[in-house]
């Protein structure tokens, strides 16, 4: 099957971390994390969702799901989407936007959020001070572009937007890739991002596969900013021995199928602030709900 992206731009960089990450797989999982509810990112299930919006969602709550993380609403009103939700027995918590997205259409998007009930508003790509400066938006441009200027001026972004949405009674928060962990005079953008941001305005989404992608480690992380995380993306990889490039992330495993455990990252975020948790798969080599369930029961699976 065709390996699809996250969105138009969520690739990654190099995967050697991964190979000789201290999160390798282990023979140590056993059940479902701390008692929190099964989330999945639509973003899994963009292609079916376009196809047929309520029949997937009732598919996923087969699977086990729960909980939801919105990836777009596919031209459904809120009342649509509520009902759609309901019916399929699955809460949406969470929603995921581009900052150019939001510099857009802020006071929608946290309008129909809120009539949706969600909890969450996720800035899930950052933006550029200035885009004059590009020489074009690619992707690859974009990801090689982001100065610390940049980052800390998303910072001063994310407060603004954070104390509207915290009026509306959400909360708003940032969704990292791999670009926030590569040095900049020493500096680490996101240990930055989290430094220049209000804690009770703007809180992090750790996508735990990125940050090992990008050369970190998501279990220091959870024991660094206890506070400032409140959710977690899950996904794997397969191991591969060809060198990743920003546009080439590895390819897409279900959990523990790849070279993953999850199990040092839940220990840490026992004692951390997670609220909820979302896996994402982004590519399939098999009908993508016979891996989701793959995901499912893995989580189901895993106690800490």
């Amino acid at each position: 099957m065709t390996r699809h992206t996250r969105r138009n731009f969520l690739q990654s960089a190099t995967v050697a971390i991964v190979c000789g990450s201290s999160l390798l797989k282990s023979d140590r999982l056993s059940a479902s994390p701390f008692g929190l509810p099964i989330g999945l990112q639509l973003y899994s299930v963009r292609e079916m969702l376009a196809k047929d919006y309520e029949g997937t969602l009732k598919q996923l709550a087969t699977l086990g799901y729960q909980e939801v993380e919105a990836a777009g609403y596919f031209d459904h009103t809120s009342q649509q989407v509520k009902s759609a939700m309901s019916a399929a027995g699955l809460k949406c918590v969470s929603a995921h936007y581009s900052y150019s997205n939001l510099s857009k259409d802020f006071d929608k998007i946290v309008a129909f959020n809120k009539e949706l009930g969600v909890h969450y508003i996720i800035c899930a790509f950052p933006g550029i001070k200035d885009p004059s400066r590009l020489k074009d938006t690619s992707y690859p441009s974009l990801i090689h572009s982001f100065t610390l200027e940049d980052y800390r001026w998303n910072a001063d972004q994310f407060n603004k937007f954070g104390e509207k949405v915290k009026a509306a009674g959400m909360k708003f928060g940032y969704h990292n890739h791999t670009m926030e962990f590569g040095k900049q005079d020493n500096v680490i953008p996101l240990d930055e991002m989290i430094r220049l941001t209000d804690p009770e305005l703007v809180t992090f989404e750790l996508d735990c596969g990125w940050v090992i992608v990008g050369g970190a480690d998501p279990v220091d992380y959870l024991k660094r900013y206890p506070s400032r995380i409140s959710m977690l993306h899950v996904k794997d990889f397969k191991h591969t021995d060809k060198p990743a490039s920003v546009m080439e992330p590895p390819p897409a495993a279900e959990l523990g199928k790849g070279t993953l455990d999850y199990r040092p990252v839940f220990e840490a975020a026992k004692k951390a602030n997670i609220r909820h948790y979302f896996v994402e798969q982004e590519a399939y080599d098999i009908p993508p709900l016979e891996a989701l369930k793959i995901d499912a029961d893995y989580m189901k699976k895993l106690m800490v």
